[in-house]
């Protein structure tokens, strides 16, 4: 009789035990990967269609992570927001072979697509306006198809559009992408790196909807600026 109450006892505690690190025991926070998209090699370093790389390397540098790891095709970094673990990701396959690096890195982390934010380049907005969304299509950017190809397909995952402003006259898209900025353009694409940096560091600790929200809303008003100088 007492080897059976001492055996209920034991049951008893090991059920207390099970429970009480159940209801102490802390969540991690759910990892975010960041990539950027560029062309690799000082050929097209500073060039528009490498702000991608650049906002990365901003980032990096606010935090002090070292890019110093190449993993699934991509220069590489970790470190931490607060007690959130963020990857960072530089693809070394060519801006159109991007995906070739993202695709790996986001199954490799087991990430849902909406903790994987994409980094680019974008015409369609003024030089240093940027946009931050939770979806959207490739608008022909070749590094964004590869993406989405990569992704089977799908386009539910969030991307930081940076713009570069429009080609001038007749000037071929694909020149002016490989140019590098002039004076005044260089100071918006830097004030506009670190806007991003902050910006990517608020969605880290308040999520995709409010901080997209807060941040549009200010990019706004800054593309209405930027349109009237």
């Amino acid at each position: 009789m007492v080897l059976l109450t001492s055996r209920r006892n034991q049951r008893k505690l090991e059920m207390l035990n099970r429970l009480s690190r159940r209801l102490f025991c802390t969540v991690s926070p759910q990892p975010w990967l960041f990539v950027g998209l560029g062309n690799p090699g000082d050929k097209y370093r500073g060039t528009r269609h490498n702000v991608g790389f650049e906002m990365i390397d901003a980032f990096a540098e606010s935090l002090g992570i070292p890019m110093d790891t190449v993993h699934c095709k991509a220069i590489f970094g970790q470190g931490l927001v607060g007690d959130v673990p963020v990857f960072l990701a530089k693809p070394q396959t060519y801006m159109n072979l991007s995906g070739e690096s993202a695709g790996p890195l986001a199954a490799y982390y087991k990430l849902p697509l909406n903790r994987v934010v994409v980094f680019h380049d974008d015409m369609g907005l003024p030089c240093g306006v940027l946009r931050l969304h939770h979806k959207g299509g490739h608008g022909s950017h070749n590094g964004l198809k590869s993406v989405i190809y990569h992704l089977r397909g799908n386009r539910e995952f969030p991307r930081l559009r940076i713009g570069i402003g429009k080609p001038p006259g007749q000037m071929d898209p694909k020149a002016f992408l490989l140019q590098k900025f002039n004076a005044t353009a260089r100071e918006r694409i830097d004030e506009a790196l670190q806007e991003g940096v902050a910006a990517m560091k608020l969605l880290t600790s308040k999520g995709l909807t409010e901080s997209s929200r807060s941040f549009n809303t200010e990019q706004k008003y800054k593309h209405i600026r930027v349109q009237n100088m």
